[in-house]
């Protein structure tokens, strides 16, 4: 305790010794000693003790490491390095071994502080009542060092004011211009204004100095990058009123108009920065040999420094306005989006909050498209693109993407489902007279809250884009679909062109064919279309087609296509299906055209079948009895029974290729592509899908029904070869016919015994022969030569028949290998399963 208060006794003693010492340090040469009880040493020394009892805390933060790195660079910079690396060492030993020390960093800041006063200016204190600045007093003109302390000579000449006054009135003499007055005209450039030195020459377009005023270079050449603010300004701020001043006769357009505001937002915070600027510009700027007063005024360099970042943001914008000029909409977007790909995070968050104003505008026509199905683009500004037409052509040409417009940050994939969900929601709307996509629009708003409202997202938010698109294509799609299948059938309408156009409905089309066949024989001008639907509507009631449902028959109708003298009935008849709306968008015009095509090539096949199978009725063995011919001459006889052998044979030839042919297309074509039919619609997700797999669906059929473009040849072989068919028929049917009527005269001739029926039998013979012109019975001579004759002409035509079916088959089969389609080569293997006619012709 006495050790205490021996310290505390000691205390003021020790700050009296040294306000004393200061104090002496600034007395005049020869003057008395300093007294302790002047007013100006007690005045000093309560000053000095209501410094030490404060509780004044630094303005730095308690950091010794910190306070010596800042020493250590200070050395450094100043070309000090060997004094830097000997302040290390010093400080290292400082920390380790100083132990007592308790506050180091303040022991290291107060000599800090010591060493930048003593590189000050000094000046002299005429307040008493303040402490002087520490100085040191040295005897001699020379630094040196005395007991350990840096001596710092004074400038009793004042050599140092002296060049820095010379150097001041050699810049003066140099320059015609001060530096505040061109710091004022760069100002002015800066807003687009001309000053009283620097002015914009419209020939290079930018702001110069003129050549009559005389200033240093490098003093013109950074007033020359400094007015590059100008021009740029000028450009933007032009755009900006030049789209303004369009904007009531032409399309600028809403994106624009943001791209506009937006400038326009940024030029008012670069006005404030001149303002700010302008202000300093008015404290003077001090000369090299003046202490500044204040740190406040604006030189040149500095202005260089304020303008950095305001001239990387306007060159952005001017470039934006220069590749934006003559865009709009989408376009605009896309381009300014371009230029966000940035690694400056100064530029990236300025175009990030530009993109969020411009693309406001866009991505509310995206909200309200996809769940409202609206289309509001009065400048044509949106990436997808309405025109007006019938309802059957909405889904396929009602809507579609307009590329130019579309920005580069929403994909192709995106802005199709884009498309496709606002283009369901019309389609629902005009085509199906449905409103039930408005409960899914409002299941989609009520599960994705704030960000299906409006301003719910913007530019930066794809992810949140593509999730509400997602949503509302998943809901409205599944809506549409199920209204198709359930509420319009679609499923029961294809099944039922199958079934009638693609012939599959077996009974009706066999029974169709036998009553209408005897009409369609007839030539294609006489037949009455009105009779013709009578028929339909009777094969309907005779057949099992009758169960179907009444709107499916109902839209079944007979249609007879333009004909030419000398078509026939089957030349010109088909059957159509009435696709009304919604219905039509998947059955158009285009696809009942193609189904009209696969009806008149399956009707030729199936009229084939029918007239094989009228011949195979009239070849019966029964329906010709040998005995009758006993009495005809034995080589007659076997020229008979050869003619006979020879029209069965081919037949039997004709009906192997069109069985399997038509087996082939009816199960392997048909069926097959049906089945696959139905399983692509079971998993369609949208119309687009289901539109998708019906012209698959078609697109099948017509491929393997040698209708496609690559099987055109084939085609019209088999159409020959049908035409062959049918002539052997008519051939077929004309032996048949001879044959019975020379049974019938040969059994005439064997009841001559009989005078009264000799006498009518010979009556109707000559009336029978007169119309004929082709037996005459005067006699058994004469039959017999008749018989021979047509048998021989009869056995010629099959010949020739079965010659040019051979040929016109062979080049059929030749040409099945050499199909792309893999299914036409599965036929060539049906047809020739046993290599019957590889073996005949060895070069298929």
């Amino acid at each position: 305790m006495m050790e205490e208060e021996e310290d505390q006794q000691k205390l003021p003693d020790l700050v009296k010794e040294l306000v004393h010492r200061v104090l002496s340090q600034n007395l005049p040469p020869n003057s008395p000693p300093l007294n302790p009880n002047s007013p100006e040493f007690r005045n000093s020394l309560r000053y000095a003790l209501r410094i030490l009892s404060s509780r004044l805390t630094p303005s730095v933060a308690p950091d010794a490491a910190a306070i010596a790195d800042s020493i250590k660079r200070r050395l450094a910079t100043h070309g000090r390095s060997a004094e830097a690396l000997s302040f290390a060492d010093l400080f290292t030993k400082f920390a380790s071994k100083a132990q007592s020390v308790n506050n180091k960093w303040a022991v290291i800041y107060l000599l800090k502080i010591i060493s930048e006063d003593r590189h000050k200016t000094t000046t002299t204190i005429t307040n008493p009542s303040l402490l002087p600045n520490l100085t040191f007093s040295e005897p001699t003109a020379n630094r040196g060092w005395n007991n350990g302390a840096l001596l710092v000579s004074k400038d009793p000449e004042n050599r140092r004011d002296v060049s820095f006054r010379e150097f001041a009135n050699l810049v003066k003499e140099e320059n015609e211009v001060s530096e505040e007055v061109l710091v004022g005209d760069v100002l002015y450039a800066c807003q687009g204004v001309d000053g009283k030195f620097v002015k914009f020459e419209s020939g290079s377009k930018r702001y110069v100095v003129s050549d009559s005023v005389r200033v240093p270079r490098a003093t013109r050449s950074v007033v020359h990058q400094l007015c590059e603010l100008g021009v740029l300004f000028r450009k933007v701020s032009g755009y900006i009123w030049q789209s303004m001043d369009r904007f009531p006769n032409e399309d600028v357009g809403t994106v624009g108009q943001a791209f506009c505001s937006a400038l326009q937002d940024e030029l008012s915070e670069y006005y404030k920065l001149l303002a700010v600027l302008e202000a300093q510009s008015a404290n003077p700027i001090p000369l090299v040999s003046e202490s500044a007063s204040s740190g406040n005024y604006l030189s040149l360099r500095r202005l260089a420094v304020w303008l950095a970042e305001p001239m990387v943001k306007m060159r952005l914008m001017a470039d934006l306005v220069e590749k934006c000029r003559v865009l709009r909409g989408g376009a605009m977007a896309g381009a300014i989006h371009l230029h966000a790909q940035h690694g400056d995070p100064l530029v990236h968050e300025f175009m990030r909050r530009l993109m969020q104003r411009v693309c406001s505008s866009l991505f509310e026509m995206v909200r309200r498209w996809v769940l409202e199905g609206e289309l509001e683009d009065i400048f044509a500004e949106f990436f997808i693109v309405g025109q007006p037409v019938k309802a059957e052509s909405l889904w396929r040409e009602g809507y579609r993407l307009h590329d130019a417009m579309l920005p580069s940050f929403i994909s192709p994939s995106l802005a199709q489902r884009i498309l496709r969900t606002g283009k369901s929601i019309n389609f629902l709307r005009v085509c199906c007279e449905d409103r039930g996509w408005a409960d899914a629009a409002t299941e989609v708003v009520t599960d994705n809250g704030a960000a299906a409202r409006r301003g719910g997202f913007g530019y930066g938010e794809t992810d949140t884009l593509e999730f509400l698109v997602d949503e509302a294509a998943k809901r409205i799609d599944k809506h549409l679909l199920d209204v198709i299948f359930k509420r319009y059938k679609f499923k029961e309408h294809c099944l039922a062109i199958k079934q009638y156009l693609l012939l599959g409905q077996g009974d009706f089309v066999q029974y169709l064919m036998d009553i209408v066949g005897p009409e369609l024989s007839e030539p294609a001008n006489t037949i009455s279309s009105f009779k013709l639907s009578g028929l339909l509507e009777t094969a309907i009631r005779a057949s099992n087609a009758q169960y179907d449902d009444p709107d499916i028959l109902d839209r079944l109708r007979v249609k007879m296509m333009p004909h030419e003298s000398g078509d026939r009935g089957w030349d010109v008849f088909s059957l159509e299906y009435d696709a009304r709306v919604p219905l039509d968008t998947v059955f158009t015009e285009s696809v009942m055209a193609r189904y009209l095509r696969i009806f008149n090539f399956l009707w030729k096949l199936r009229r084939v079948e029918h007239a094989l199978t009228g011949a195979w009725k009239t070849m019966k063995p029964n329906c010709i009895t040998s005995n009758s011919f006993t009495r005809l001459q034995h080589a007659v006889k076997m020229q008979l029974v050869s003619t006979l052998r020879r029209c069965q044979v081919l037949w039997v030839e004709i009906n192997h290729f069109i069985s399997n042919l038509q087996y082939y297309i009816m199960f392997e074509v048909l069926e097959v592509s049906w089945s696959n039919f139905l399983t692509e619609m079971e998993v369609a997700k949208d119309l687009d899908d289901l539109l998708a797999a019906h012209e698959t669906y078609l697109h099948s059929i017509v491929e393997k029904s040698l209708l496609g473009e690559l099987s055109q040849s084939l085609y019209k072989s088999l159409f020959v070869i049908f035409d062959l068919i049918l002539r052997f028929r008519s051939r077929a049917d004309r032996l048949y016919e001879g044959i019975h009527e020379l049974q019938a005269r040969i059994t005439e001739s064997s009841l001559s015994s009989r005078d009264q029926n000799k006498s009518r039998s010979r009556k109707q013979l000559n009336d029978k022969s007169a119309e004929q012109g082709s037996w005459i019975a005067d006699g058994r001579k004469a039959l017999t030569q008749r018989a021979g004759e047509f048998l021989r002409n009869m056995g010629q035509d099959l010949d020739a028949i079965a010659k040019e079916y051979s040929s016109l088959q062979e080049e059929f089969i030749s040409q099945l290998p050499v199909q792309q389609h893999v299914d036409l080569k599965f036929l060539f293997f049906r047809l020739d399963f046993n290599e019957f006619y590889r073996r005949l012709c060895p070069s298929i």
